[in-house]
């Protein structure tokens, strides 16, 4: 297939779309804009981009596998080489939220050992987040969760 140009802010313009439209419930329409978005970005896209779409397209996923699949990809598109569009600082910030997502995959899978640690990642990762409702609130509470349930295992 052949990749077109697509302005920077036309692409977080649409994945902000498709969010919405996942948030709102619409998951396979939100899948199916999320893989129309991949195609045009490809694989050498922006990695701030790449990383960010892998990431929802992860919660589209209907099977553990190909979500697990999905956060691999983000979690790669973070740790690949930085643009001016995606600095270092602002590509630190997701590496909680991706760990935690991995190691969420890995409990639906049932591999603690593998869930345990990136959930460790996850943890140490943490002082990236801001000191405010989606890291406190969200990623942090979300990873003592985590912790408590792999525990009781």
């Amino acid at each position: 297939m052949e990749q077109r140009e697509v302005s920077q802010d036309a692409v977080l313009t649409r994945i902000g779309q498709a969010v919405m439209l996942l948030h709102g419930g619409d998951r396979e329409e939100a899948r199916n804009r999320f893989g129309e978005l991949w195609a045009e970005i490809g694989e050498s896209g922006d990695p701030l981009h790449r990383c960010t779409l892998a990431h929802y397209m992860a919660d589209t996923q209907d099977d553990p596998g190909d979500e697990l699949a999905w956060d691999l990809r983000a979690l790669t598109a973070a740790e690949g080489p930085a643009t001016a569009c995606a600095a270092p600082a602002a590509v630190r910030a997701f590496y909680p939220s991706l760990h935690l997502n991995l190691a969420a995959d890995y409990v639906k899978l049932q591999r603690p050992d593998a869930a345990r640690l990136h959930l460790s990642r996850a943890r140490a990762a943490v002082n990236a987040l801001g000191d405010d409702g989606y890291g406190n609130d969200g990623v942090r509470t979300a990873i003592g969760r985590l912790e408590r349930e792999l525990l009781d295992e």
